[in-house]
């Protein structure tokens, strides 16, 4: 009765559902009517051709919703292995451009692991979301969980080749445009003002993270004031170049925090990530695992 009437609810008319669960839409209808003699609330109105819920109704739906969805997890769980399903949550920027292009090293090392990745802005709240791990960039909101830092990252102009063979001393830079990512924690202004730059900017281009900023960079916009961790690929390959990394104030920045709820068992597969992680960034691994 609570499956038919939380679909027909969704659709907004019996036939959705009854394609849904694979009965008729009589069956539905039917269900639906058993379900409120058993309330004492009526929980559809009509609507044209299809119906819509009272108050009740609607009332119902919201809990119902929540709890289908967490019963849809908890067999997800139990049926992928439940054991070895590892889900984790990134900042965008780290999990484009450092942690996708080294999974198949840890997937590798471990095939017994089935492996989520989720990367948007928002942090997991781990409740209702359910990851196992959150990699984020700037300070952690979250309650009741356990912060392990990634490390400082040097950060330092970057730039395509093309632009690097037009730069010869730092006072260059101000007659390119510089990029700029808005989320990063040290930016253009801390570095000029370390290396003694006081001349009139050129003009300042604005991106919202980090992936962009030095896409930007590469297709030779401008010069980015990026991490060399994100951008270890791309000087790998030498589509960009750090023109001062040897020379001139450096800065560093501790923005990335590895967070992981604290009530909550640290399964098998958590463990092996987080070590496998922080051993790739040439970081040592905490007791609390």
């Amino acid at each position: 009765m609570l499956r038919s009437f939380e679909a027909a609810a969704r659709y907004g008319h019996f036939k959705g559902a009854a394609e849904e669960l694979r009965l008729s839409p009589s069956a539905i209808s039917h269900s639906v009517r058993q379900l409120e003699e058993a309330l004492g609330v009526k929980l559809f109105e009509r609507a044209g051709r299809g119906v819509r819920p009272t108050l009740e109704g609607l009332a119902l739906l919201t809990r119902l919703s929540v709890a289908f969805d967490e019963i849809r997890r908890g067999i997800e769980d139990v049926g992928q292995r439940g054991s070895a399903l590892l889900r984790i949550h990134s900042a965008p920027s780290f999990a484009a451009l450092w942690l996708a292009p080294r999974l198949k090293q840890f997937t590798t090392l471990h095939e017994q692991i089935e492996l989520r990745l989720s990367a948007d802005t928002q942090y997991a709240r781990f409740t209702p979301d359910d990851f196992d791990v959150d990699i984020v960039y700037g300070p952690v909101r979250a309650e009741s969980v356990i912060v392990i830092p990634m490390g400082e990252e040097e950060v330092t102009p970057l730039c395509a080749p093309a632009i690097a063979s037009r730069i010869g001393t730092i006072e260059d830079i101000v007659r390119f445009p510089l990029i700029q990512s808005e989320q990063k924690q040290v930016r253009w202004d801390d570095w000029l003002k370390v290396n003694g730059v006081n001349r009139p900017l050129n003009r300042h281009l604005r991106f919202d993270r980090s992936f962009m900023a030095l896409a930007a960079a590469r297709n030779e916009l401008g010069i980015a004031f990026e991490s060399v961790r994100l951008a270890e690929e791309s000087l790998a390959n030498g589509q960009l170049v750090a023109p001062f990394a040897r020379g001139g104030g450096k800065l560093y920045d501790s923005g990335h925090r590895l967070v992981l709820p604290r009530n909550r068992p640290t399964r098998k597969p958590v463990r092996l990530f987080v070590t496998w992680l922080l051993e790739g960034l040439g970081l040592s691994v905490p007791p609390l695992i």
